[in-house]
């Protein structure tokens, strides 16, 4: 609040000033702090100085604050420079200047400042939300995506189509990954919170902004008991975001796990990043899914460290065409799996997986595939709206399909 003072003495300046070289300069200072804004994340993929940049967003934060401190001074000595001949008019200037920023703007940037507060105070308990009534409530729903901070591939903000498509999905359970957008250069959203209201969907995301990560998050139609964040190993590339939830499903705790493993030329980060993962997998006691970004191919090193060590399944291990994105699980039955189009929407397409909890651990899982819905119960169909099974893949921006050879169902 005291430095809304310094605003009128700062627009006399640049008007007193040549406009277009100041407005120049301070354009090309914004820029330099957006970008080292970006760079403390995206230091992997700058053409230069990348390294020198990572995770320095104190330094960054520190320097932004030495630039507003420096304004200051240079403000306090502009004001203290005037000819000594209008001190007198110039100190009842300032008493009247400041009688009214006391009486007159201090109160109205109080009151502003209080009505910004008060939107913590509906959060500050917990919103309850609706479960979802199922004619079985042992079977869910999965989905994993890379929403590419809710900005579509023509650099568009898409929050509500975002919003729309995993709402026609009818996901239970929702892994999205790089969601931070908590930045300058992404105008700062609390991306999972709008979600969170939007859907009326339980959230959590992690790790913080603070670690520079691109940021992984949960939405569940069902209660979140615990969840752990982690950051995964990550010596040389970026760094890699982790989250380890329980999820209470109909009086079933069931375990999740939603990642973004690093980059592909970083083999040493995926190695090590695949080994913590499984070690995560291996200790679930409770069934589990595994929603995330590997960056390999099918039966690669990491793949197969994950199946075996994790101790879990892939959903369709047919499935040769994916690269990014993969679904594993364990102690569950398998019902169906499908693959949706981006549209343009993202760069990522949409992965569902529908399972059931078993009954008893005798219970087999289903090993027997089919593409044709007739043989199944409707209740476990996926929507109608992305159409029907398609064998390859979608390359229309503007439409959401199933492709892939999907949608795939799973019988005893």
């Amino acid at each position: 609040i005291g430095r809304a003072g310094q605003w009128p003495y700062i627009i006399q300046a640049v008007i007193g000033s040549p406009s277009a070289r100041t407005m120049t300069l301070a354009m090309f200072i914004y820029i330099v702090w957006v970008l080292a804004a970006v760079w403390v994340v995206a230091y992997n993929f700058v053409p230069f100085g990348g390294e020198l940049a990572r995770e320095k967003t104190g330094a960054v934060a520190v320097l932004v604050m030495l630039a507003i401190a420096s304004l200051a001074f240079f403000i306090g000595r502009e004001r203290g420079s005037s000819d000594k001949r209008n001190v007198l008019k110039r100190t009842e200037s300032i008493g009247a200047d400041r009688r009214f920023f006391a009486y007159g703007t201090r109160p109205v940037l109080i009151l502003i400042v209080l009505l910004a507060l008060s939107g913590f105070a509906v959060r500050y308990e917990r919103l309850e939300y609706q479960k979802p009534l199922k004619e079985e409530p042992r079977e869910f729903t999965a989905m994993i995506w890379t929403i590419h901070f809710c900005y579509d591939n023509k650099g568009w903000p898409s929050f509500e189509r975002a919003a729309q498509l995993i709402n026609n999905t009818g996901a239970d359970v929702v892994g999205l990954l790089e969601t931070d957008a908590s930045r300058p250069f992404l105008h700062s959203h609390d991306l999972t919170m709008w979600l969170e209201e939007r859907l009326g969907m339980y959230a959590d995301f992690g790790p913080a902004t603070k670690k520079h990560t691109w940021g992984a998050a949960l939405l569940s139609k069902y209660p979140i008991i615990k969840s752990e964040h982690h950051l995964l190993p990550s010596p040389e590339g970026e760094l890699a975001p982790a989250i380890s939830a329980t999820v209470n499903i109909s009086g079933h705790l069931t375990d999740f796990v939603i990642v973004h493993m690093g980059n592909d030329g970083d083999d040493l980060d995926r190695k090590l990043q695949a080994e913590a993962l499984a070690n995560i997998l291996a200790n679930f006691e409770n069934p589990a899914v595994f929603l995330g970004y590997v960056t390999s191919q099918p039966f690669s090193r990491d793949y197969k460290h994950l199946v075996k060590t994790g101790n879990v399944k892939d959903i369709d291990s047919t499935d040769l065409k994916r690269w990014c994105q993969y679904i594993f699980y364990k102690k569950l039955i398998r019902l169906g799996y499908a693959r949706i189009s981006h549209g343009g929407l993202s760069d990522t397409e949409t992965q569902l997986a529908k399972f059931r909890i078993p009954e008893s651990p005798e219970e087999k899982d289903h090993e027997r595939l089919t593409t044709d819905p007739a043989k199944i119960p409707q209740r476990i169909h996926f929507p109608a709206m992305f159409g029907s099974y398609y064998e390859y893949s979608h390359a229309s921006w503007g439409r959401h399909q199933y492709q892939d050879k999907t949608p795939k169902y799973f019988l005893p």
